[in-house]
């Protein structure tokens, strides 16, 4: 959202400031009102892997292209976690996850290795979660690399996407259609929160609610209690292999037709193709703007009293 200049539309503030023009200084004036007509904010990142060109590419949540190979040289990227300034990328093919910076430099790569077919990564402070398909656990490690436990969760059917909210970690178990909550120290919650989705490859939450991507172009909402809000919140999609939410929007990937599509949290299209031409997408992240806004009811605040200070300088004078 862009700024205007205010002055129009608000009251009259004191009558102490209905002052002659020649007690307001006009270069202090212009300086205010150059301030209050700029710092639009910029649009929020997405980061999208591509599983057969082996990248990650940026985009806006506008579907502008920011750069399409960000990070190159990746081993069959499948999940995407974000944490400050760097992005945590697991590779498939090298069963490994990677560590780089939003603006696409390698960090540590691989940060930790010897994985079991990593599919799902989360971060929680300086904790990474990872789901191991092959090896149908969830394994710990910080975000430095060190291993903290690596089967934290056993006993999964094929695990693939993997949230972390507070203390609780949402699991999609592909094989069996089931989504577990377990706590990030390990303990099952519920190993069967929500039961009869179809090859559920991805979720977020978005407070109270779960929002499941599944392969047969589904996208469902349930309650983190496990209750069934919409089992069918969207329909008719692609390959599903991704969800992010991102304020009342939510954007989810078409892996088999290489694009990204955007939908309200109700389940309304914005724009099912917002990004196309991505080769077998997988996995996204979604960066808000480290840009924000002015106040501008404050900077005016701060201006007018600015201002009434140098009328009284000058009556003193």
């Amino acid at each position: 959202m862009k700024n205007s200049s205010l002055l129009p539309s608000l009251p009259d503030l004191s009558p102490k400031l209905r002052q002659p023009a020649k007690t307001i200084p006009g270069g202090l004036f212009a300086v205010l009102l150059g301030l209050l007509s700029t710092g639009a904010a910029n649009g929020d990142s997405i980061f999208v892997g591509s599983y057969n060109s082996e990248t990650i590419g940026e985009y806006t949540t506008s579907g502008a292209t920011v750069n399409a190979s960000l990070i190159t040289g990746l081993f069959r990227p499948e999940g995407i976690a974000l944490s400050g300034s760097d992005l945590y990328v697991t590779n498939f093919g090298g069963a490994n996850i990677g560590e780089y910076t939003t603006s696409g430099a390698a960090v540590n790569a691989p940060l930790v290795s010897g994985l079991s077919g990593p599919e799902g990564v989360a971060v929680s402070g300086s904790d990474l979660f990872v789901t191991n398909y092959s090896a149908q656990t969830i394994g710990e490690y910080t975000t430095s690399g060190a291993v903290v436990n690596a089967s934290l969760v056993t006993g999964l059917s094929r695990p693939v996407g993997i949230m972390v909210s507070g203390s609780d970690l949402f699991v999609t178990n592909y094989d069996t259609g089931i989504i577990g909550e377990y706590t990030t120290s390990g303990a099952t919650v519920n190993a069967s929160l929500i039961t009869g989705l179809s090859d559920p490859s991805s979720v977020v939450v978005s407070g109270s609610d779960l929002f499941v991507a599944q392969e047969n172009g589904t996208i469902g909402e349930y309650t983190t209690s496990g209750a069934v809000v919409n089992a069918s919140l969207v329909t008719g999609l692609g390959q599903l292999t991704g969800i992010a939410v991102d304020g009342s929007d939510l954007f989810v990937v078409n892996s088999n037709l290489g694009t990204i599509g955007e939908y309200t949290i109700s389940g309304a299209t914005v724009n099912a193709s917002l990004i196309t031409g991505i080769s077998s997408p997988q996995g996204i992240v979604i960066e808000a703007s480290s840009t924000p806004e002015p106040n501008s009811i404050a900077l005016l605040g701060l201006g007018l009293a600015s201002l009434e200070f140098l009328r009284r300088k000058r009556i003193k004078a």
